[in-house]
């Protein structure tokens, strides 16, 4: 049976945490002397002061147990500690600079790996002699490999992503690069090893202090009771039921935190959105911080978003950062392809189950939209913040009448309100986007309206919680130009009596002239130039801002149309993603990533020859 959510990572935490603060707690327990002999009552049952009885030499059972924990965790939490760093260090070493450094750290992985744990112990022991101390040494050698395995698989994945490449290409030093980019990104899986080697080590030093190459006696173990109660079974069985049962219940709360720990640091299961959380509280400054102005409703940081494909894995938006403010509208724009709408949806929280995003944060406030389990992300969809879609023939429920499913809107957000009330809500929000006769309209099914009529409920359906943000999604692309205008002029006048800060998607630069403040030029999944709109379309910085304008039919002007298409996502080149299809490129700009650079006026652009290029368009759009 599987724990509820809420308690799948916190109950076996509880279960581990009980059995250390035991052992650490320890020596100021009121208890007898591990190791003292009472031969008088040796094999007795429970008796005053011991109530699990005494041992073969008439030692106390529970102080035994308690102190025995002291000895077997401490060997489980050092050597995981120390195989875990050295381990990591070599994973990090040989995925990043590959070549003799990567043959020697792996090839002495593969040696170890030769050896079976118990003739390795037995190698060591004979070397140095039996104890703690030499336990640690063999368990630590034992786990090496797993840790650098691991660190190395998950490197050579990075250091491939662009945000590795940009970080290179600012000339950042290996250590920084290391230390400050690739391990962050990749603790979630040397986490669960560490956690996976903690709760191997209890299971192996019990075995080895069994065969004793382990714990030397009198000092209590877990495994050395074992192996004094094997010879006293039949009389007293007892003594072999407590440290089994001690062993057991420590490591299934050990093998339940790894199952815990595993489904909260891969974003593929249930739990990716616990994985976030859990990641930046172990790793605080992994994810950027939230915005200081007070007046900036959504920020979104670094955004990468990443599709598992029989291709392998493909990243369609990448490194993506926007602001809106309250009451101003940003216009994202480009071509098919370029990652508009994924960028929308990964903010939404409506990702399909093969994408994800990996990278990045889109601060909604004061809450992280992508570490938001999916119960809160239903909580803010229709109410902080919505989305009207570009279809709303697709969007509505052909089934239901556009009332019920405004109102139902309404109540999933408010339920409190009741019927009555929320009726009178949708007819008022009818009034509000321009429907005529909102009394019969309320009754009537989607197929019975215009185009026009439809986006207008679902913009209704967008407002009825009065959100904070609204996303757009190419809504007037479906509609006739003169209903087109209509829903333009709608969607400001709406904006200006609620000040809600509006992302429009769209293809259309007229329309983001007419609506918008600031806009961001995305091309194959980056956004290549942003800032202000009167600003960007007088004086474009970026070849395809130049090229975009330049399409734009004007007058008896032949628009100049853009060779060549947006690349897919499989095949995005290394260098700047236009490359191929900009008259102005040159050998630097092919050979490594181009990050974003900041230019004057709050503006920025992903472009290494913006400063020597006049690209100022041929008219400014209408």
């Amino acid at each position: 049976m599987r724990l509820p959510r809420k308690f799948a990572v916190w109950f076996p935490l509880a279960i581990v945490g009980a059995v250390v603060l035991l052992a650490l707690a320890a020596p100021i327990l009121p208890l007898p002397d591990p190791v003292r002999q009472d031969i008088a009552h040796r094999l007795s049952g429970s008796i005053p002061g011991s109530p699990l009885g005494r041992d073969e030499f008439g030692r106390d059972v529970l102080s035994r147990l308690i102190w025995g924990a002291r000895s077997s965790l401490a060997v489980a939490f050092a050597s995981a500690l120390i195989a875990g760093v050295v381990g990591t260090a070599l994973g990090l070493l040989a995925g990043w600079f590959r070549g003799l450094v990567e043959l020697f750290s792996l090839r002495s992985m593969d040696i170890i790996l030769c050896f079976p744990h118990v003739l390795l112990a037995l190698l060591v022991v004979t070397l140095l002699g039996p104890g703690i101390g030499t336990l640690i040494l063999v368990l630590s050698v034992v786990y090496l490999p797993g840790f650098a395995r691991v660190t190395y698989a998950e490197v050579l994945s990075a250091r491939s992503h662009d945000y590795v490449e940009a970080v290179r290409a600012l000339g950042a030093p290996t250590g920084r690069i290391l230390l400050r980019t690739v391990l962050p990104n990749v603790a979630g899986p040397i986490l669960v090893q560490v956690s996976l080697a903690v709760a191997s080590a209890v299971v192996l030093e019990s075995g080895l202090s069994f065969l004793g190459l382990g714990v030397v006696p009198p000092s209590p173990s877990w495994g050395l009771m074992i192996r004094g109660a094997r010879a006293t079974m039949e009389q007293a069985p007892l003594l072999l039921l407590w440290p089994c049962l001690a062993l057991t219940v420590t490591i299934l709360g050990m093998n339940l935190l790894c199952d815990a720990l595993r489904d909260a640091v891969d974003p593929r299961t249930p739990a990716a959105r616990t994985r976030l959380r859990v990641v930046d509280r172990l790793l605080p400054g992994l994810v950027p911080p939230a915005p200081v102005r007070a007046d900036t409703v959504l920020e979104v940081q670094g955004l990468t978003v990443e599709i598992a494909t029989p291709r392998g894995a493909i990243r369609p938006v990448q490194d993506v950062s926007l602001t809106v403010r309250a009451g101003e509208t940003l216009a994202v724009v480009g071509e098919s392809g370029s990652g508009k709408s994924v960028t929308a949806t990964a903010v939404m929280g409506l990702l399909p189950p093969a994408a994800r995003p990996v990278a990045g944060a889109a601060w909604l406030g004061e809450q992280d939209l992508l570490r938001l389990s999916e119960e809160k992300l239903r909580q803010l969809r229709g109410g902080p913040m919505a989305m009207v879609f570009q279809d709303p023939m697709s969007s509505l429920n052909p089934v239901h009448r556009v009332g019920d499913q405004v109102a139902e809107a309404i109540l999933a957000h408010q339920p409190r309100l009741g019927a009555a009330a929320a009726r009178e809500r949708v007819l008022e929000l009818f009034r509000q986007v321009g429907i005529a006769d909102p009394e019969r309209r309320v009754r009537t099914f989607p197929h019975e309206m215009s185009g026009g009529m439809r986006q207008r409920v679902m913009i209704a359906m967008a407002l009825a919680n009065k959100p904070r943000l609204l996303i757009a999604d190419e809504p007037t692309t479906a509609l006739d130009v003169t209903v087109q205008a209509q829903i333009l002029d709608l969607l400001a006048q709406l904006q200006r009596d609620t000040g809600t800060a509006m992302i429009f998607i769209t293809h259309s630069l007229g329309v983001v002239a007419e609506i918008a403040d600031t806009v961001a030029v995305m091309y194959a999944g980056q956004v290549v130039e942003q800032g202000r709109v009167a600003q960007v379309f007088a004086q474009p910085l970026h070849p395809y801002t130049r090229a975009l304008l330049d399409a734009v039919p004007e007058g008896d002007t032949q628009p100049e149309g853009i060779p060549g298409v947006v690349p897919p996502p499989y095949a995005f080149p290394v260098g700047c993603r236009f490359a191929a299809r900009c008259g102005f490129r040159r050998p630097a700009c092919e050979s490594a990533p181009v990050p974003l650079d900041e230019a004057a006026g709050n503006r920025e652009v992903r472009c290494v020859r913006w400063r020597e290029l006049d690209l100022t368009p041929r008219e400014a759009v209408a």
